[in-house]
């Protein structure tokens, strides 16, 4: 039988707006103790890959701190509350970023952003039977809308200008869908 690292004490280091950081204590195999990060973001995200009627995708761009440039993404946004569907969050999130409401939304995907340390769980859905209408951004986003085809979408990712995962996720998933 494989033994497995056990945490044996969690403690918080820093409460933050978005995600809380901790520092996990954890019992090694070997009987040694290692220190891990964690990070927990507390309410989980919805993200939307909207396509228009003439089959472009309507992408966002916006300035990323973390990464200190602007990235090309599609729209999402984190759950009002735990309890909130994803479905109305990514709803909530389009129209907000984009100013496009949806006649039509299903589940694409479901995907963890960064397993390593992060429990953060996103669910992608696609948007279609797109009426436009007007952003309704937070004070603190600054948003560009940019249509852009499949086949446009999909080479930036290759050449690594695209690189959010969710956005490359959503990608080639609705390219998959399509084939």
């Amino acid at each position: 039988m494989v033994q497995r690292p056990k945490r044996i004490k969690r403690e918080l280091a820093r409460e933050g707006v978005i995600v809380d950081m901790y520092t996990d204590y954890m019992q090694m195999p070997d009987g040694k103790v290692a220190e891990w990060d964690f990070i927990s973001h507390r309410k989980g995200a919805a993200a939307v890959l909207a396509v228009r009627e003439d089959g472009k995708i309507i992408m966002v761009r916006q300035y990323r701190n973390a990464l200190e440039r602007e990235t090309l993404e599609i729209p999402a946004g984190a759950r009002d509350s735990v309890t909130e569907d994803t479905a109305v969050c990514a709803k909530r999130e389009l129209e907000e970023e984009t100013g496009y409401a949806c006649g039509r939304l299903e589940k694409l995907l479901s995907l963890k952003s960064t397993v390593a340390f992060c429990d953060e769980f996103i669910d992608v859905y696609l948007a279609t039977e797109l009426v436009p209408g007007k952003q309704h951004l937070d004070e603190d986003e600054f948003i560009e809308l940019e249509a852009c085809d499949l086949d446009e979408l999909l080479e930036k990712i290759y050449a690594g200008k695209i690189q959010d995962a969710k956005t490359v996720a959503a990608i080639l998933a609705y390219a998959n869908r399509l084939r």
